[in-house]
């Protein structure tokens, strides 16, 4: 298993209620989010989110209009102590992948780290080989939810 995750990604018009409309048919599918990155330009607006349910997730915006992506990415275990991103990224950059961009999330009394690289399994090997974890796809989908 290569502990990857799959990220939904959902190209935003820049229009004004283009958002609620992406968040409702989530809520209304009971997909909960679990982690949420927002980036804009002045065309459009790019929404990644690590969600319960992925692929329904993509399957009901679909049905409803709205172009959706899956994407690996790799969400890594951020202990609280200075410094230790810092340590993993190193680690990442040491072993000659490049990182296209992230964003954290608070889970209980760990932090992580999203990571898109271009080649994701190679991240998971390397974090694993430095001491570090990720979370597996049934861990990170219902991280924030009370079970």
């Amino acid at each position: 298993m290569s502990n990857t995750i799959q990220q939904l990604s959902v190209f935003l018009e820049n229009r004004e209620g283009s958002l609620d409309e992406v968040l409702a048919v989530l809520a209304n599918n009971e997909i909960n989010i679990v982690a949420l990155s927002l980036a804009d330009t002045a065309e459009y607006g790019m929404l990644r989110m690590i969600v319960s349910d992925p692929n329904k997730g993509r399957a009901v915006l679909k049905e409803n209009g709205v172009a959706a992506m899956l994407t690996d990415v790799v969400a890594l275990r951020v202990p609280h102590e200075t410094g230790s991103l810092s340590r993993a990224m190193h680690q990442i950059v040491e072993g000659e992948v490049n990182v296209e961009y992230m964003y954290a999330f608070a889970n209980g009394n760990d932090a992580s780290a999203v990571i898109k690289t271009d080649d994701p399994a190679r991240v998971v090997d390397i974090l694993k080989g430095s001491g570090f974890d990720v979370w597996e796809a049934s861990e990170a989908y219902v991280a924030n939810i009370t079970m």
